[in-house]
Parts: structure tokens; sequence; C-alpha cells
């Protein structure tokens, strides 16, 4: 039987060498390639077609969501199981919303681990126990609503606040955007201030909560 081929995106060669040792011993899955950023992880994505990506989600430059929403569309056939330390709904939410087949804690233990990597490549969702309410259709309560409705913000801020919600960097969402890393700034100060927004959970919150990611 062909082996589960598995890919690790991570950006400590700590966390990615223990994940490799501990794969290393399954006779039915087998490392086939490493990336220490979202970015990076496209290339090997195309070249090696591994059958589950292992992705952090806090990473330099492209967030684990955004690359996870490219591999999706580049590489059809590949599963995504998101590895991360954030417990909270919003991101696990946000995660499969860029089509992530799984979501697990990295205080999991092992053995947890090894069910969810074979879970996705069976075309299964693995979702850690304590977050599994962000499998339902209903988004959580936001503890601090915000002051504006969305009908106060602008086209273009829609746009700006659909790609920060996946994860793009200020840079990444100017260049796609083709405006100045600046403008991009500018209009993030702006839409925290109309929204009463404080942090990035806020804002992936508050665009899912109104259909934002979809825009961007």
């Amino acid at each position: 039987m062909p082996k589960i081929r598995v890919l690790i995106a991570d950006d400590h060669a700590l966390v990615r060498s223990g994940l490799r040792a501990l794969l290393a011993v399954e006779r039915d899955i087998d490392v086939v390639g490493e990336a220490a950023d979202g970015a990076a992880v496209i290339e090997p994505c195309l070249r090696l077609a591994p059958d589950v990506v292992l992705m952090d989600l806090t990473m330099p430059g492209r967030g684990g969501v955004a690359a996870t929403a490219e591999i999706r569309q580049t590489c059809s056939k590949t599963k995504v199981l998101v590895l991360t330390m954030h417990e909270d709904e919003c991101y696990a939410r946000q995660a499969l919303l860029a089509g992530a087949s799984g979501y697990l804690l990295k205080k999991a233990v092992a053995t947890e681990l090894l069910v969810a990597i074979r879970a996705v490549h069976r075309g299964e969702r693995h979702v850690s126990a304590s977050l599994g309410s962000a499998l339902t259709d209903t988004p959580p309560a936001r503890p601090n609503a915000p002051a504006a409705a969305p009908g106060t913000i602008s086209p273009r801020e829609r746009e700006v606040i659909g790609l920060l919600a996946l994860g793009h960097t200020n840079a990444e969402v100017a260049a796609r955007l083709h405006i100045g890393v600046k403008t991009v700034e500018t209009h993030r100060m702006h839409i925290l201030e109309k929204l009463n927004l404080h942090t990035r959970a806020d804002l992936v919150r508050f665009a899912m909560e109104y259909g934002l990611l979809a825009a961007s």
C-alpha cells in the first residue's frame, strides 16, 4: 500500500525535526519535504505532490491560512492539516474556510496527530475536541460588538479586511490590490477604529460573520 506523503511547514527547525522523527517510525507515513514559511511551501507542493501538509498558522511572510488557500487552489489533491498553538475557534474557522481538512493543537498527544493525518488523508475532517464547535455553521458571538455596521466601510476597506483576515501581510495585501504598503496600513488603522476592533482575531471574527472572506 502506498505511504501517506507528508510535507511539514513550520518556521521552527526544532519543531520540523521533531515531527519528522515522530513520523519516521510510522510504516504508512513518509515525510517528503519541509518548508519554513507559508510562501516557501507552495513550490514543494507543486513539485512533490504530498498527500498531506502539516501547516503551522503563524509563520513569517505569508501565514498558514493564506498558504492553505493557495495550496487548495493549485494542488487540489493535497490535504492540509493545521498544527498550531492557537486554541481559538475563530482561527479554526478561518483555516477551515480556507480549505484545511483539519485543525489540531500542538499540545495534542502524538497519537492524535497520527489519527488526524490518517483521517484527513482518507478525506475526513479532524478538529481538536476542544474546538469542535468550529464545525458549526453559526459563528460564535463576539464579546465586543463592532461600533459600526459593515455598510460604513468602503469597498476598498472590505477588500483589505478580507485579505488581512486570511493571514496576508500588509505587503502582500498591497501587492494584490496594487496600492502602497502605507496605504494598506492607513486602511487597517481606519478599519479598526471604525469597527471598534483591537486584534487580528477580532478582525477575523468580523470578516467571517459578515461574509467578507469570500470577497478576498
